[in-house]
């Protein structure tokens, strides 16, 4: 099979996957999660700095981390490096709802493997694995 036909097939079948779990496991948008995983793993960051990681427009962050501060997930902190800039960071009720997610998500992944998967299913999808981390 040729590289981009292949490439294209992994593309759409994993971002397929990652939307039915994520809706089916009712869990936050991919910018608010995707937002507080950043903030979990980096620590304080400006909303220039998130928008810029994320790959958005500054705009853009600014409305998903007023929503995340408005759900008390996020905080501001003064900015040590810049006087007039604010860090934003993850609370404990952000952490909780981050942990939350990923156990509805690992939960439901587990049970449409349970529901779908033979055990050669299963060993097929562990070197599935394998493979797909040696692309990272």
């Amino acid at each position: 099979m040729d590289a981009l036909e292949l490439a294209e097939d992994l593309r759409a079948t994993l971002g397929r996957f990652v939307r039915l779990v994520k809706n089916e496991a009712n869990t936050p948008t991919t910018s608010q999660s995707e937002t507080l995983s950043l903030l979990d793993r980096s620590g304080p960051l400006t909303v220039a700095e998130l928008a810029n990681l994320r790959n958005v427009r500054h705009q853009s962050m600014r409305l998903v981390t007023a929503q995340l501060e408005l759900d008390g997930l996020v905080g501001k902190l003064p900015n040590p490096a810049d006087g007039r800039s604010r860090l934003l960071s993850i609370t404990q009720k952000g952490r909780e709802e981050l942990s939350c997610s990923r156990k509805a998500r690992t939960l439901k992944i587990a049970a449409l493997i349970e529901e779908r998967l033979s055990n050669q299913d299963r060993q097929t999808l562990q070197a599935a694995i394998l493979v797909i981390e040696r692309l990272m």
